[in-house]
């Protein structure tokens, strides 16, 4: 194919991206102007991913046959904010969508995506992002040509016209302007014909153009018309350091580590007397203290020990004898303390009960040990080109397993059923939870103690109401669940009054009166 034809080829095809970026910018502005997002996002992804493959057909474009999976769970997760309703749920859906989409754009560029580096998924998402955010500057700018849209009689009539009503705006509205100024039942007449909320109609261009920019820029990153190379630049130059300058901070962190578990062997695996007459804490406080604080230090050895061996790569096999051994013994003290750092959380859990941060800090731990020991298996044994994609797919499958799971209905069931052996329930947060919650709430209102239940049944009553369904664009499994489970149960609900000394129907309004905090903890 000579140079004429493949630039002919790729005009053509950035004169389609632009007006399938456009149409999905109409598309955009139409379902996600309103929220909270729910079927909307997961009809425009759908869109997305089905305008990119059509433009593809259409201009015989081939990609690699091994990356086309990737488009199934981005589509899979979009799917989950038409499922569910927990509003942290649908943020990590949200962000696995992202990453899937520049992890797909990454492979797209030649790159083998089993093999890749995590500087190689980095530049992939700082390479799809600028992409996004040039859009159609490239375009503006002419960069890359346009191709006109093909010459026929109906389009030379059609571009006519719409150089006609470019000449005739300013007279119409200057000679429009003058008559109305002349005659008051003429003024009043044009004002009623053209009452256009402007603020709307500039809110529906913004959103427009939006949602068309980032398409936009996507498409042509994707179609290799325009690529932004950012991310290439993210490339570090390697200082030279030795074992002795690795080996000597690794070795004290496992030093303070070892002495960390010998406390954690005999304080939190052992009598729990000997916290209260040590510190003058309790089990669950003493839980509770430390949790988040070990899940900050696992997460921060990942990237030590990462760092470690790419500054000791291509050095002598006596110094990565002796890194390898020191970042084992690391990797067994600090698996120990994730293991410590889940049993405070247990501890935690069976006093106080289970909370969203407490359910997604406790998975992310499960995953930061997942990933702990696939580091074990692949850096450690020299196979560390397989790390970076295997720490992803783990990820992927735990925010997959989060939504098969449904947390904020574990959570009702969690803590509903530690009401029912007689432990406190907090029935605010349980109230408060998203429509996920709601069917496991209901299920176990019987079971509660008659505080709880007048609690639950205001709330409820008042948040899953049928008048607050919205429109279509906004619909959820979850949500609409949610609402026909309480009108069907709307006898069960209703009877349960709240009364108190200010005689108001519910206990929470007696407590905002008086200024009192609502929760129990």
């Amino acid at each position: 194919m000579s140079g004429l034809e493949t630039m002919n080829d790729t005009s053509k095809l950035a004169r389609d991206v632009l007006i399938v970026a456009l149409l999905l910018g109409i598309a955009g502005d139409s379902l996600l102007r309103t929220g909270p997002w729910s079927l909307n996002l997961t009809l425009w992804v759908a869109a997305v991913l089905a305008g990119v493959l059509m433009l593809a057909a259409r201009h015989d474009i081939e990609w690699p046959r091994d990356t086309a999976w990737l488009l199934a769970p981005a589509l899979l997760f979009a799917a989950g904010f038409s499922w569910h309703d927990s509003p942290f749920l649908k943020f990590i859906d949200l962000f696995a969508v992202g990453l899937l989409l520049s992890i797909w754009s990454l492979s797209l560029d030649r790159v083998r995506i089993p093999v890749c580096s995590i500087l190689d998924y980095v530049r992939g998402v700082v390479n799809t992002g600028f992409a996004a955010a040039q859009g159609a500057a490239p375009i503006a700018v002419r960069k890359i040509p346009v191709a006109a849209p093909p010459r026929s009689e109906r389009w030379r009539h059609a571009r006519a016209a719409a150089v006609g009503l470019l000449i005739a705006f300013p007279l119409v509205f200057i000679f429009g302007g003058l008559l109305m100024a002349a005659d008051a039942v003429f003024d009043q007449m044009v004002t009623t014909a053209l009452d256009i909320d402007f603020e709307q109609l500039a809110s529906h261009a913004i959103l427009t153009a939006f949602f068309a920019w980032i398409v936009c820029g996507f498409f042509l990153a994707v179609f290799e018309i325009s690529k932004p190379k950012v991310g290439d630049s993210l490339a570090v130059e390697r200082p030279k350091v030795g074992i002795i300058e690795i080996g000597v901070p690794l070795g004290l962190i496992n030093l303070l580590f070892l002495v960390f578990v010998i406390v954690q062997l005999r304080y939190l695996f052992g009598d729990s007397s000997l916290v209260q007459e040590t510190v003058g804490m309790t089990y669950a406080e003493y839980a509770r203290r430390g949790f988040f604080e070990l899940v900050t230090v696992a997460a921060l050895v990942l990237p030590v020990l990462l760092t470690a061996d790419w500054l000791l790569a291509g050095t002598n096999r006596r110094s990565l004898a002796i890194f390898r051994g020191l970042a084992s013994l690391m990797l067994i003290l600090l698996l120990l303390i994730v293991i410590s750092a889940l049993k405070r959380m247990h501890l935690y859990q069976s006093v106080y009960g289970l909370t969203e941060l407490r359910l997604y800090t406790t998975a992310f731990m499960a995953w930061l040990g997942i990933v702990l020991i696939w580091l074990a298996v692949t850096v450690l044994k020299d196979r560390r080109q397989y790390f970076a994609t295997g720490a992803a797919l783990a990820g992927f499958c735990l925010i997959a397993a989060l939504n098969i799971l449904n947390p904020d209905a574990l959570i009702a069931r969690v803590n509903t059923t530690r009401a029912l052996e007689g432990n406190e329930f907090d029935a605010h947060y349980a109230a408060s939870l998203s429509a996920d919650a709601l069917p496991t709430l209901v299920g176990a209102f019987d079971t509660l103690s008659h505080e709880d239940r007048c609690i639950l049944s205001d709330r409820l009553l008042t948040r899953w109401s049928l008048e607050d369904e919205g429109d279509w664009r906004v619909w959820n499994a979850s949500r609409s669940r949610a609402l026909r489970i309480v009108a069907d149960n709307r006898e069960l609900l209703s009877p349960v009054a709240c009364t108190n000394l200010l005689g108001v129907a519910s206990r929470q309004a007696a407590a905002e009166m008086l200024g009192q905090p609502v929760f129990k903890r």
